[in-house]
């Protein structure tokens, strides 16, 4: 099967958040859609191995904010490639507060709503959410996938629905990172990299990058 069929089918960016008891927590998705008007009805995919899941599980309710262009690559790399067990993922972000959830600042527009139904695969949980609230934060051009990937130059964390790993179909030899996979496009050499340089994405150091 060649994978990379999947790539054709249309992915937005969002920040899934949810509580953690009192704290707020969350994590990047790229799996969420409209399933019905009225009741309005959203579903997301969620990995079972990310905190945020069993954050929704136990809260009943999550949120969806829609991610513009111009997020900052920090938010990505905070909340899809680290884990709410260890880290406060709100603490550096600004974000506000509606119906006791944590919504992102910047973000183009938020939904909100609790779960009604749950749906397992072997690696994802389905949440169907009834929603409770929503709104348009701003008129920024939300973030598709694609833009995601072929311009900011993101890679999808292996929890992730659309995960492909990229040994299996590339030949090119590139400075990858061994935390998020993010490729290194820059001009130096290859056999090194800026000493001060940092993963745009998940913000490790050039010790964590591996030609291959």
């Amino acid at each position: 099967m060649n994978k990379n069929v999947f790539h054709n089918f249309s992915y937005g960016v969002y920040l899934v958040s949810s509580l953690d008891g009192e704290r707020p927590t969350g994590c990047i998705a790229n799996s969420a859609m409209q399933i019905t008007s009225t009741p309005a009805t959203i579903a997301i995919s969620i990995n079972h191995d990310n905190f945020t899941n069993s954050c929704i599980r136990q809260s009943g309710q999550f949120a969806v904010s829609i991610l513009s262009q111009n997020t900052s690559p920090d938010l990505i790399g905070q909340f899809g490639f680290q884990s709410g067990k260890d880290v406060n993922k709100f603490e550096t972000i600004p974000f506000q507060t509606k119906l006791g959830l944590p919504i992102p600042s910047n973000c183009c527009g938020y939904v909100i709503c609790n779960v009604i139904n749950i749906m397992e695969t072997s690696t994802h949980t389905v949440f169907l959410g009834e929603v409770i609230d929503g709104d348009v934060m701003s008129n920024e051009i939300p973030m598709t996938y694609s833009y995601y990937h072929q311009v900011i130059k993101g890679k999808s964390p292996k929890t992730a629905p659309t995960y492909i790993d990229e040994d299996s179909i590339s030949s090119d030899k590139h400075w990858v990172c061994n935390v998020c996979g993010y490729i290194y496009d820059g001009t130096t050499p290859f056999k090194e990299l800026p000493d001060a340089y940092r993963c745009p994405i998940c913000k490790v150091t050039k010790e964590n990058f591996i030609y291959k």
